[in-house]
């Protein structure tokens, strides 16, 4: 495959591949997402402003993955971990030997190389505030797992994007240990 680089900002480059264009990320390893279920049985979402499509966003917690410095090798597994806790505020009792690895998902296969790997896990705790951090200004939603789909559905019809991603969370949540 003939591949070239179009240009090029901080975070993304714009690349040439025989007759298609695509995104690719400048930093980070790959992308994880945690679909997390605390021990009273609540389903953990976070909401938050997304510029690329004017407005929030329902999420799964998630980020990058070995994009701080010196973090290039870090594991998914703890990176899924550390965003759970950036985020949302809680986290994974027994670390990340505890994530079950769902699914790895294109987020937008005709858009970007970027892939996410989506990890379970139950019976985190709250132990800090959550919100993000570098003012990501994040919203955590812990909703009783049998009411997150209607949830999910009035947040919609309220003009709430929901990411799909979202989904495979909540199939997720829905299974019994």
């Amino acid at each position: 495959m003939n591949t070239r680089i179009l240009g090029a900002g901080r975070f993304l480059r714009l690349v040439a591949a025989d007759h298609w264009e695509y995104v690719e990320r400048i930093k980070g390893s790959g992308v994880v997402a945690v679909a997390a279920v605390t021990g009273d049985g609540h389903f953990l979402l976070v909401e938050q402003h997304r510029v690329p499509v004017g407005g929030p966003v329902i999420e799964l917690p998630a980020g990058l993955c070995g994009d701080d410095a010196g973090a290039s090798e870090e594991p998914f597994a703890e990176a899924a971990c550390r965003e759970l806790l950036e985020e949302t505020g809680y986290e994974v009792p027994g670390g990340p030997e505890s994530l079950e690895q769902l699914f790895t998902v294109p987020s937008s296969a005709g858009l970007t190389s970027e892939v996410v790997t989506i990890f379970g896990v139950r019976g985190v705790r709250k132990v800090a505030e959550g919100g993000g951090v570098d003012g990501e200004n994040i919203v955590v939603h812990a909703l009783p797992v049998g009411e997150v789909a209607g949830w999910l559905l009035a947040r919609s019809r309220a003009g709430i994007l929901v990411d799909p991603k979202v989904f495979i969370g909540l199939d997720f949540a829905l299974r019994r240990p």
